[in-house]
């Protein structure tokens, strides 16, 4: 088993977030989706990664080489693309790209025209002129075109059309299948569903869960609570969060603890029902 990233036991603290002992791994050729809400600490951690801000403590590793020591080599096979990236905004593509390309040893223009393509980006266009959702293909197109071994995206669907945002998602698929390692962060779950092998979920700054989604969906389980009825306190102790909804409310559980709750009806939950649960910290 093969690994082109693995971090182990990183934090970083600010004066109001902590990033505390992150530890998780990718596999050559695998996908795996990054979630967790706003302010979890997703964005921090992809940031780590790519060394644009330095760790409190813990160690990061891609291609079985040390951040710290070997950035300049693993940033030519890394792919980096977010939202947050700002470029001359008066500048034409063609130009932004000239610039680019300076920096990546391996970079193709021929694989760089093929994004531009598939993504319809006019390259005589100035970059004020894009749409958001333009704005995010360009950053993929410049990301992709240097043949890189990971891809380090993040929200790399936001602001794209359905459309567009499944043409993406067959692109990563395609990608893994040629040995290409993908991490993304995204709050659309759906994402997750069409692409990804595995997920990091991340809560509070703390990672809760790295590992296969068939995996950690078989650890919980969904229950419908009745109008009226009595919830005895054992009962409730096992509860991991409660939602309301039009036709009631719902708790979710581990799946190991099913055994108390026989007169209720029990479902499976999917990936975004388990992680707006667990978010719910009053119920």
């Amino acid at each position: 088993m093969e690994y082109v990233l693995k971090v182990n036991s990183l934090n970083k603290e600010y004066s109001n977030f902590k990033l505390q002992n992150v530890s998780f791994s990718i596999e050559q050729g695998s996908i795996m989706g990054f979630i967790g809400r706003n302010g979890a600490g997703k964005t921090t951690t992809l940031k780590l990664l790519m060394n644009l801000v330095h760790p409190s403590s813990g160690e990061i590793e891609l291609f079985s080489m040390p951040l710290r020591e070997h950035e300049k080599e693993i940033k030519q096979r890394v792919g980096y693309a977010t939202g947050g990236i700002s470029y001359y905004k008066r500048k034409k593509l063609m130009d932004i790209i000239n610039i680019t390309k300076k920096f990546y040893e391996n970079w193709d223009d021929e694989v760089c025209r093929h994004y531009l393509k598939v993504f319809s980006l006019d390259e005589s266009k100035k970059l004020f002129e894009l749409s958001e959702g333009m704005k995010v293909k360009f950053n993929l197109t410049i990301a992709l075109s240097h043949h890189a071994e990971l891809l380090i995206l993040d929200e790399p669907t936001s602001g794209l059309d359905p459309v567009s945002r499944d043409e993406l998602l067959e692109i990563f698929l395609n990608l893994a299948k040629e040995g290409v390692s993908i991490l993304f962060s995204t709050h659309i779950i759906s994402d997750l569903d069409k692409c990804a092998d595995n997920i990091t979920y991340i809560r509070k700054g703390k990672i809760l869960a790295s590992e296969k989604i068939d995996a950690f969906l078989e650890n919980y389980s969904v229950i419908d609570l009745p109008e009226k009825g009595i919830i005895n306190d054992e009962q409730n102790e096992k509860f991991l969060g409660v939602c309301l909804n039009k036709n009631g409310s719902t708790a979710l559980i581990r799946r190991s603890d099913v055994g108390y709750f026989k007169e209720f009806k029990i479902g499976k939950p999917d990936l975004e029902s388990i992680m707006i649960h667990l978010e719910k910290e009053d119920f």
